[in-house]
C-alpha cells in the first residue's frame, strides 16, 4: 500500500459538475446539493485502510453539521476490475452495513475524480455556498487512532466557513492509499 498526499487544489476553483450513480438507486448531479450551505465532497473507496478508518468520523460529521446545512458527498472512483472489493455492488453493502447518512457514488469513467484532480482516497474537498473552492485537506490529525485527535481540521474548516471566517491554519494535505486508476 503506497501511501499518496492530496495535490491540492487551489482554492477558489469551481466545483466540477458530476452525474453519478448512488448506492441509494438515485443520479446525482452538483445541482441536487444547491441548498446546501456547504458541500463536501469525499473522494473514497471501500478497500482502502485510511478511507475505512475516517467512515465513522464522516458519517458523525454529517449528522453533527446537518441541520446547520452541509452536505457529504462520498465518490468511489477506483478500478473495480483490479479492485473488486471496489465495486458497485460492494459499495452498496458497505453503504448499508456502515449506515452511510450521505450519498456515495460511483466514477465508474473515473472523470470526475480527474476533473478534481483527487489522488487519494480519503480526499476531501470543500466548497462554499458559492460552490467554489475553500479547503481541499485532511479530515484531522490522526487518521488512525480517532481517540488521539488533537485538531480536527475538517469540523474546523465547517465552523469557518458556516461563520463566514478565514480558516486559521494552513490546508495539510490529506494522505491514503492512491487512486486505482484504469
Amino acid at each position: 500500500m503506497a501511501l499518496v498526499y492530496s495535490k491540492g487544489m487551489p482554492v477558489g476553483t469551481p466545483a466540477p459538475d458530476f452525474s453519478l450513480p448512488a448506492t441509494d438507486g438515485r443520479t446525482y448531479s452538483l445541482k441536487d446539493f444547491q441548498d446546501a450551505r456547504v458541500l463536501v465532497v469525499v473522494f473514497t473507496c471501500n478497500h482502502c485502510p485510511y478511507a475505512q478508518a475516517c467512515e465513522d468520523r464522516l458519517i458523525a460529521i454529517q449528522d453533527d453539521y446537518r441541520d446547520k446545512g452541509v452536505q457529504l458527498v462520498a465518490i468511489n472512483p477506483n478500478d473495480a476490475e483490479n479492485y473488486p472489493e471496489d465495486s458497485f455492488e460492494n459499495m452498496v453493502r458497505r453503504a448499508r452495513e456502515k449506515g452511510f447518512n450521505f450519498p456515495y457514488l460511483r466514477d465508474e469513467s473515473q472523470e470526475v475524480a480527474r476533473a478534481y484532480d483527487a489522488a487519494c482516497t480519503p480526499d476531501v474537498f470543500v466548497f462554499g455556498p458559492d460552490r467554489k473552492l475553500v479547503y481541499n485537506g485532511r479530515i484531522d490529525d490522526n487518521w488512525q487512532e480517532p481517540e488521539k485527535v488533537t485538531r480536527q481540521d475538517l469540523r474546523i474548516v465547517l465552523d469557518c466557513v458556516l461563520e463566514g471566517k478565514p480558516i486559521p491554519f494552513d490546508p495539510v494535505p490529506s494522505m491514503g492509499c492512491s487512486i486505482k486508476w484504469k
